[in-house]
């Protein structure tokens, strides 16, 4: 058998999908028999065959998988109920009189559905619910009986903050939408729910205010979802990969978050959150690139220190790209601008190292990294020692054995400490530092400069949804700066974004008494 026939023959039998040609039947036992060969090998499906008390011609079968399924739920509103109902004289009962009655008036359960095709019941089986056959009637009932653990709602590691809401995400999508719905009690607030994955059939839900988010960017959404083929999704990340713009840009072009709040601050202004069951990260979108500087909590504190922090975000965004590739230019090319005395010492503490600048820089930044992501990655209780305690060890001793320079060390630390005051966009400032210490490797403050107009022309060019990432950059018209580098009062902003709010860009701000 080739090796093309053999994976052909492994996706049909690891899909629960029926084949079409099957279909239910009158025959209870037929129906109980057809399920137990669908889930061959699965130890987790659970059957029960139910009798009524008062008639031995009502018989039921009960399908549901353990672990997914609420069992006290199932005892109390379908076997208890379906064994101890009179149904009376069921000759005069027709098989639709039957199940409707069942359906109706017996199933103590919300969310009650008839379905006459396998594939139906089947989907119902694997999200958790239940599957009711009665004798005599080929159809099958879905019952919502689902009931797993769930995290509980704790405040997010990723996103701490000082002053604001302490709730954050958890893998439960319903837990999730309920928080959101929590905080924006309006019937203007919509949810379309679908499904991603052709193997894994995770849901997810689109949440958007109507008279505020845009439709076309709506509708291209949605679009894409649909375009999306892969077998499975366990992450936002992963739809945030397969559905940007600008796929090879080491920027992203759609936000995420653990935090309500900063969700329901988005949608507020008209943009569009995606949830999926299993994350506790939303994505938002158009996402615009200040807003990799800004955080909930600017919105909670004074306005005057909520601009001034995301201002030290800027400059430090700035610095730990610039210090390495400046300090490189001057030391190797242009030692002329430097002042005399601090020429000296820097060369007096150069003089026995051994390897260039340019190696030096790399060495030292790469060993910063991996401390970093060794912290990240250990245990908190000793991640934050190790971090600390590595780079004071091994900086003095790279030091002392005369590998690197004492310069170079304060220049990577601080690099290094200005980096981490903006945790979102640390991927992309480690690529531009690369690039421009390359540059200046090549060419001095010549590369330097030329190194940060490409990144200056890469971001003009980049769209998220159509929408320019760059928006509101540069200008100098009061209302688009109001809250971008500086966040101003309340009572100040009173429009929505352009981009995203152009139906209704009117907003109350907030009045002083």
């Amino acid at each position: 058998m080739s090796g093309q026939e053999t994976e052909n023959n492994q996706d049909k039998s690891s899909s629960t999908k029926a084949s079409p040609s099957l279909s239910l039947s009158a025959s209870l036992d037929e129906n109980m028999a057809l399920f137990r060969r669908i889930f061959a090998n699965d130890g987790t499906l659970r059957t029960r065959m139910i009798n009524n008390a008062y008639s031995n011609k009502i018989r039921c079968g009960l399908i549901y998988i353990d672990g997914m399924a609420d069992r006290d739920l199932i005892q109390e509103a379908i076997t208890r109920p379906l064994m101890r109902f009179d149904f009376g004289d069921i000759e005069d009962l027709a098989a639709e009189g039957l199940i409707d009655k069942i359906q109706t008036q017996i199933i103590n359960i919300s969310e009650v559905a008839l379905y006459k095709k396998p594939d139906d019941l089947i989907s119902a089986i694997v999200a958790g619910y239940s599957v009711l056959f009665v004798d005599g009637i080929s159809e099958g009932l879905s019952l919502n009986v689902q009931g797993w653990e769930t995290r509980a709602i704790s405040e997010p590691t990723s996103e701490r903050g000082i002053r604001g809401p302490r709730e954050g995400f958890t893998e439960s999508l319903p837990v999730n939408l309920s928080l959101i719905r929590r905080r924006i009690l309006t019937p203007d607030l919509k949810f379309i729910i679908s499904e991603v994955g052709t193997r894994s059939k995770t849901p997810t839900c689109l949440v958007y205010l109507e008279s505020l988010a845009s439709p076309d960017i709506l509708q291209e959404l949605q679009k894409r979802l649909k375009q999306v083929k892969v077998d499975h999704i366990l992450d936002t990340g992963y739809l945030a990969e397969l559905v940007a713009d600008e796929p090879y840009s080491p920027f992203d072009m759609i936000g995420n978050t653990e935090r309500p709040d900063t969700v329901v601050g988005k949608i507020m202004e008209g943009r569009i959150a995606l949830l999926i069951e299993g994350s506790p990260f939303a994505l938002t979108l158009p996402y615009l690139f200040v807003e990799n500087f800004q955080t909930s909590e600017d919105y909670y504190l004074n306005y005057f220190f909520a601009s001034g922090n995301r201002m030290l975000r800027v400059l430090g965004a700035f610095l730990s790209i610039s210090i390495p590739a400046v300090y490189l230019s001057l030391v190797s090319f242009s030692q002329e601008m430097l002042p005399t005395m601090l020429l000296l010492s820097i060369a007096n503490a150069r003089k026995a190292v051994p390897f260039p600048t340019i190696v030096e820089a790399i060495l030292m930044l790469t060993m910063f990294e991996v401390l970093r992501e060794a912290g990240a990655r250990i245990p908190a209780a000793i991640g934050q020692a190790v971090s600390i305690v590595g780079a004071l060890v091994l900086g003095q001793a790279a030091v002392d054995a005369r590998i690197v320079s004492a310069p170079m060390v304060i220049v990577v630390g601080v690099t290094g400490i200005t980096s981490l005051l903006n945790p979102r966009i640390i991927g992309p400032l480690l690529v531009i530092r690369l690039l421009l210490l390359l540059s200046s490797f090549l060419l001095g403050l010549y590369g330097y400069f030329l190194g940060l107009l490409a990144v200056v022309v890469h971001l003009m060019s980049l769209r998220s949804f159509g929408v320019s990432y760059m928006l509101k950059v540069g200008s100098i018209k009061p209302e688009d700066i109001k809250d971008t580098i500086i966040r101003a009062p309340w009572w100040h902003i009173y429009l929505h974004p352009v981009i995203v709010g152009a139906r209704n860009r009117k907003r109350k701000p907030g009045n002083r008494p």
